[in-house]
């Protein structure tokens, strides 16, 4: 299976995407979590599409940019990413971080999408200012936050002497992007909420059923603002579905995806 790495400068902003497969366009954006190797699952992805997986700067090998702090930030620049490539009928997919930046995309422009699929998405606030819905992820101890986001937990290596330098650099890497996006309010766009009406193509959102970063309550509140929008539970998964449960999660893209062509 093929794999490409293409960079792009956009604006005077250097984009890198990681290109895999062929046939129907399928956007990924990847969890943006240190503690999620989505990579087997982005293969998996590949068998039955071109995945673009675009590396937000700040992640991985791209390059931060000072000027850069907002998730729109990242929505506009994969958005001119989409009309520089002259993509079209695409099938977006975000998970957890990344179904936020998918999120941000689809309140702004739906043309390029034939639907969309977001992974336990973060990026709204549903409870009070008191109501805790996002559990901190920066502030948990490993232990605790494996628990809350695998039902497996040992599916997260903790021990950094077993882990090489090219993933532990990626893992920090992944922690200081997903800070300076999310920091501050924490992990959420306070407007996105009232701007889901503006979602106007199929819209699926998975979740774990055991999810303990961002419930499944979370989840169907959400969704409930996106008109339409199909809520669908994996058995036996947490936080990312996609990593513990993959057929289960890849097989809802697809049948979803494969309606709405």
């Amino acid at each position: 299976m093929g794999e490409e790495a293409v960079a792009f400068d956009i604006g005077g902003t250097p984009a890198i995407a990681q290109i895999y497969g062929q046939g129907r366009d399928i956007l990924y954006l990847s969890a943006g979590l240190w503690f999620a190797d989505e990579s087997a699952f982005i293969q998996r992805l590949a068998r039955n599409g071109r995945v673009i997986v675009p590396i937000a700067p700040g992640f991985g090998a791209a390059p931060a940019d000072r000027r850069w702090n907002h998730v729109d930030d990242l929505a506009y620049l994969y958005l001119d990413l989409i009309d520089r490539m002259k993509l079209s009928e695409l099938v977006l997919v975000g998970a957890s971080f990344g179904g936020w930046v998918a999120a941000e995309m689809a309140i702004k422009s739906c043309a390029a999408f034939s639907s969309i699929t977001l992974i336990d998405p973060l990026g709204v606030k549903i409870g009070d200012r008191f109501t805790r819905d996002i559990a901190d992820l920066f502030g948990l101890p490993d232990a605790e936050l494996r628990a809350r986001a695998y039902v497996d937990p040992s599916v997260f290596e903790a021990d950094v002497k077993k882990i090489s330098d090219d993933e532990l650099a990626r893992r920090m890497r992944a922690r200081e992007g997903l800070a300076r996006y999310g920091w501050t309010p924490f992990m959420h766009d306070p407007k996105l909420l009232s701007r889901l009406r503006r979602i106007t193509v199929p819209t699926q959102f998975i979740w774990g059923a055991h999810d303990q970063i961002a419930s499944p309550d979370y989840g169907r509140a959400y969704a409930s603002h996106v008109p339409g929008a199909v809520f669908t539970q994996i058995a036996d998964a947490a936080h990312v579905p996609q990593v513990e449960r993959p057929q289960a999660t890849l097989d809802a893209i697809l049948s979803f995806a494969d309606a709405h062509r």
